[in-house]
């Protein structure tokens, strides 16, 4: 099992349950179990910043889906919670994003671990260490908390 963590926003409609939901979403797979979730931290959007705040957390899980296949299982359930194809950046009742996969780094067109973004998103870094405050930057060797 390799843990694994998951970036989890909305900020369209209740962007609590919208959050609650992707969580019992990830708890009734198989394969899949949740470690532990971040506070919930209401954020300015990044990228395209003329939309409503966001609703963030991070869910540690352990989980045996190699990464692609996660990515696939992510977007279904994206999908399911009722997102819909948009703008990039754009609003969006729910987006589930690999941050970190293990000690992995994976380089393919459709995902990127560590997730290219990390590092320029505080909230992603404060809540990652909320979950855990010994996470191992893959690739780098050093403490996260380290690099921030």
């Amino acid at each position: 099992m390799e843990r694994v963590f998951i970036g989890l926003g909305s900020n369209l409609g209740d962007r609590a349950a919208n959050l609650r939901g992707a969580l019992d979403w990830m708890r009734g797979r198989r394969g899949m179990r949740i470690i532990r979730v971040s506070n919930f931290l209401e954020t300015p959007p990044w990228g395209l910043t003329d939309q409503p705040p966001f609703l963030n957390a991070v869910a540690l899980i352990e989980t045996d889906i190699p990464p692609l296949a996660l990515l696939d299982s992510l977007k279904s359930a994206e999908a399911q919670l009722g997102r819909r194809l948009g703008e990039r950046w754009g609003p969006r009742v729910i987006d589930l994003d690999i941050l970190l996969y293990g000690d992995a780094i994976v380089e393919h067109p459709r995902l990127v671990i560590p997730h290219p973004q990390l590092l320029n998103r505080d909230f992603v870094v404060s809540q990652l260490l909320e979950v855990d405050p010994d996470i191992v930057f893959p690739g780098r060797g050093v403490l996260l908390r380290e690099l921030c």
